[in-house]
């Protein structure tokens, strides 16, 4: 028996670039930056002042103060991001989705500002004035439950916590739960609101982090020999995927087809990548095998490329691994450069991405990409977007902890 093809039908987004699908394209396009100085907190004692921050979004006029307030940030964001998704896939989000409608949200962290909340509140007034809504906002699995709640989604649930890789992988299960008869539809993305100061200084303590303070529009370099860490980002991006019979009979648009998905471990350091990138090898291969493709298939890649040394480099030997020659000639890029590295919501992100290029036939650029590391000399779409027609992409995204999740999609 064939296994059922997996498509997707609604897109949803909220990122540093846009707070829809449509104006986040045409930015990415344009290679419109939505990095910028930090403004939601003081910055004056950080080594780093700027991230991708989402802008132009207040949540209390969004679903009420009320409700709001019973939210961390990185909830507010799915819910907006799943509204949007479910509206385009033309479902009624008056209705409930039901017991065949599941849901898989990726997180790196969850409500990490409501728990620095907490923790300052308990230091300093003591336990009995902690909000006692703390642990629902800050516990990972919140967006997953919210969202549940809200559009009253009853089948299966999962909150994926693979740092980096976590919305690809939410991406790659929730393709396994249609394609196995689990459910007809799935609510899948990623969400991540870590633009916080304690993050942003225990990140920079690691070192991971761009201090191109001056310049931040210029600071995600990714695969360029200057290039000096990550930029911070945060969002939520969200996929409705369902079966292809499913689609059809519902008469629904149908953007794409979720193909492959390969996941692996490096099971090396908690931080840096295997040497060469050698779980991220076996994890391309593995959702190229899933996808029934071959190397010379893919035409596309939407790189991981952080703009991090160690990060940059070992992908790009992956790659050269996977595809022998052909690497050189598979067009690439880094969406990274232009809206910071969401973390867990990036590979949800990156999945939109990667769709959105198959079906309009362009590929975004990396920006800032103007003086190539010698050891990163692939076709990485510097600074312009180029216009061609693709069948095939592969979103890479990998993860603190050595996880590794590939996903490959196909136009049709």
């Amino acid at each position: 028996m064939s296994k059922r093809r997996v498509v997707i039908t609604g897109l949803g987004t909220i990122n540093p670039i846009a707070n829809n699908v449509s104006d986040t394209w045409n930015g990415l396009i344009n290679g419109q930056s939505g990095i910028g100085s930090i403004t939601s907190f003081d910055t004056s004692d950080l080594p780093v002042s700027f991230a991708g921050e989402v802008k132009n979004f207040d949540a209390n006029e969004y679903m009420g103060k009320q409700q709001a307030r019973k939210l961390d940030k990185s909830s507010q964001l799915s819910i907006f991001a799943t509204e949007e998704a479910l509206k385009d896939a033309n479902l009624n989000t008056e209705e409930r989705l039901g017991p065949n409608v599941g849901i898989v949200f990726g997180t790196g962290i969850g409500g990490i500002g409501s728990t620095e909340q907490a923790v300052r509140t308990f230091d300093e007034r003591g336990a009995s004035r902690i909000n006692p809504l703390a642990i629902t906002q800050l516990m990972p699995n919140s967006s997953t439950g919210q969202v549940a709640i809200k559009y009253g989604i009853e089948g299966p649930s999962l909150t994926i916590t693979t740092a980096c890789a976590a919305s690809a992988n939410a991406v790659g299960e929730a393709k396994n739960m249609i394609q196995n008869g689990i459910v007809d539809m799935v609510i899948a993305g990623g969400t991540e609101s870590g633009t916080t100061a304690m993050t942003i200084g225990a990140f920079a303590q690691i070192r991971a982090l761009s201090t191109n303070n001056e310049n931040p529009k210029e600071a995600c370099k990714p695969f360029d020999k200057d290039r000096d860490g990550f930029v911070m980002g945060e969002g939520s991006t969200v996929l409705v995927m369902e079966s292809e019979e499913s689609a059809i009979n519902r008469g629904a648009e149908i953007y794409g087809y979720v193909a492959g998905y390969g996941a692996t471990t490096d099971a090396f350091h908690i931080t840096a990548p295997a040497e060469g990138g050698k779980g991220a090898v076996v994890a391309m291969r593995k959702a190229i095998a899933d996808a029934g493709l071959t190397i010379d298939e893919v035409d596309y890649i939407n790189a991981h490329g952080t703009s991090t040394p160690a990060n940059d480099k070992n992908e790009t030997a992956a790659i050269k691994t996977v595809f022998g020659e052909r690497a050189y000639e598979i067009d690439i890029s880094s969406t990274k450069s232009m809206t910071g590295h969401l973390l867990g919501g990036g590979g949800a992100f990156e999945a939109m991405v990667s769709v959105l290029t198959l079906k309009n036939g362009v590929i975004p650029p990396t920006i800032n990409l103007n003086n190539p590391d010698e050891e990163c000399d692939l076709k990485y779409t510097p600074n312009n977007a180029i216009k061609k027609e693709l069948s095939t992409a592969m979103s890479n995204s990998f993860g603190f902890g050595g996880h590794n999740g590939v996903l490959v999609f196909k136009k049709n």
